[in-house]
């Protein structure tokens, strides 16, 4: 019987159609293909093994239809309930109980609200206004404003002064924002993270955003607590597909960003070098996982989460 990964993708040109011809080139059995979806009956089946998801964080439908998946047994790539719990406070405040360096961080009451909020009536549990000094006290100047449930770069203010990031706040409407300490590094790392065992650290310049492909760009010392606490962080959440940014000051790696479970892939930024990695082992993770189910219902683990542990299942050999 031959084995179906299924791939819902957005807009990305190259990797998912290198992706599926790596698979099915293998002769292993196991065949990839577009998921087809167009209304989703509560009983239908599910005819994949593995799914890999790209873009359910844009389509609600998408999460919807993966949480029927995962309810039926198939192992999805990411896990669609951790997925819709995360956010990058609780991320940050998770990491460091890992134990891993991570940025001072502080989630604020969003500036808008949806209609029906009424100020003096729904909000009642608030303190206005918004002691902003204590906050510059604790994350320093400069600091990052960003989107709790943002990526790619959107929605990111580097504030070199409290009137910046009063500004800047100001500009938010409905999305939740953090404030966070600002890293001065010598050295980024952008990990791409693969089946909770696999681990690629890149030399990125979040300036030029671009990737150096130089081999040699960290020390073994160095490089070994990259991989390490980046397979802790996605062993924590329960991540297959993920990147992870380090940066790196005073030859300490903080964990800067670090949930993005549909990271980018294209190889117009990844460079053909990397891009060939991942597609290779993208494909080594979607034939193992169809040949050996991970059941999901137990895939989070949210006790040893919140001990601050990763799961404590049994894994195959870290590389």
């Amino acid at each position: 019987m031959t084995l179906k990964v299924g791939l819902l993708v957005g807009r990305e040109w190259s990797f998912p159609p290198a992706f599926i011809d790596e698979v099915n080139k293998r002769n292993e059995g196991v065949e990839a293909e577009y998921v087809q979806l167009g209304g989703t009956r509560m009983e239908e089946p599910v005819p994949y093994a593995v799914i890999i998801d790209r873009i359910s964080h844009e389509v609600p439908y998408y999460r919807t239809f993966l949480k029927l998946a995962a309810l039926q047994g198939v192992t999805v790539v990411n896990n669609p309930f951790m997925w819709t719990a995360d956010d990058k406070f609780f991320g940050a405040a998770m990491v460091t109980k890992l134990g891993i360096a991570s940025p001072k961080t502080l989630v604020l009451p969003n500036k808008d609200y949806v209609p029906g909020i009424v100020h003096t009536e729904s909000l009642r549990n608030l303190r206005y206004p918004l002691d902003w000094q204590s906050i510059i006290d604790y994350v320093g100047l400069p600091c990052v404003l960003k989107d709790a449930h943002g990526g790619g770069w959107k929605d990111v203010f580097i504030c070199q002064t409290l009137d910046e990031l009063i500004y800047f706040y100001n500009h938010t409407g409905l999305r939740t924002m953090i404030v966070q300490e600002f890293i001065k590094w010598e050295h980024y790392v952008r990990c791409l993270c693969l089946g909770q065992e696999e681990v690629l650290p890149m030399k990125y310049d979040p300036h030029e955003r671009r990737y150096h492909v130089e081999h040699a760009h960290l020390g073994p010392e160095l490089g070994q607590r990259i991989v390490d606490d980046s397979l802790k962080l996605v062993r924590a959440f329960g991540y297959d597909m993920n990147s992870v940014e380090w940066a790196i000051r005073d030859g300490v790696p903080y964990a800067i960003d670090f949930m993005n479970p549909a990271p980018d892939m294209d190889i117009n930024s990844l460079t053909p070098f990397y891009f060939d990695w991942v597609v290779k082992h993208m494909a080594d993770m979607a034939i193992r996982l169809a040949k050996n189910p991970r059941p999901q219902s137990q895939a989070l683990g949210w006790e040893a989460l919140f001990a601050g542990k990763p799961s404590q299942r049994k894994r195959s050999k870290s590389s």
